[in-house]
């Protein structure tokens, strides 16, 4: 089955309070998964407040009633020497689950990632949290345990990997320019109906007149 793309758009400071709700709207449960550790509101809150836009990414996805549904933060090393690496974490509300956004979240960070030279993304991903680790397999990443289960890394295999991507992008932007020309052709189907109906007109307005 194909997940259909969804829009997702990039975050900056002045989202900073629908990130705070969206992650303080988490379960015990999947903050646990988020983060590693049973966070405090007070820790979330603190978190939400630290998050360097000039430095990191953070993407979303908003529903209709823009209430931020699913979130992923690209965290970057300051430090020049680990400027090849880059930490992904995900967050999905339980309404959202089951659509694929996880996936598409994590598709885009890596493209992102990517971009800035990175090769290598370390990930949220506890032993429990097997939805992160399949999609981490099904992207074509490898998973590696260092040591504890409660962290993992993950290595991004240039060649195969930009396959994928290159094919994501394809998607997306085959997608897109599906939905524009068939918007164009509705809507000069449209202008063609109207012309016709001003035709009839006219020509009635001629019959009426002889």
């Amino acid at each position: 089955m194909v997940t259909a793309s969804v829009p997702i758009r990039s975050l900056g400071a002045q989202h900073r309070e629908r990130i705070a709700a969206h992650l303080l709207s988490l379960s015990p449960e999947d903050r646990y998964l988020r983060f590693g550790y049973p966070a405090s509101d007070s820790q979330v809150s603190r978190y939400a407040d630290q998050i360097d836009f000039d430095r990191d990414q953070v993407i979303g996805i908003f529903n209709r009633r823009l209430e931020l549904i699913a979130m992923a933060h690209v965290a970057y090393a300051p430090q020049d020497e680990f400027k090849s690496c880059a930490e992904f974490g995900v967050s999905v509300l339980t309404k959202a689950r089951g659509r694929g956004y996880g996936a598409q979240l994590f598709d885009r960070a890596v493209m992102l990632a990517r971009s800035r030279g990175v090769t290598m993304m370390f990930i949220h991903a506890l032993s429990e949290n097997t939805a992160m680790l399949k999609i981490a397999r099904n992207a074509g990443a490898t998973v590696h345990r260092d040591g504890s289960e409660s962290e993992a890394y993950l290595e991004l295999p240039p060649a195969s990997f930009d396959t994928h991507m290159s094919k994501l992008v394809a998607v997306q932007f085959g997608e897109l320019d599906y939905q524009f020309k068939k918007q164009a052709k509705q809507f000069w189907d449209f202008l063609g109906s109207v012309q016709e109906v001003r035709k009839d007109v006219r020509e009635g307005r001629h019959k009426a007149a002889e």
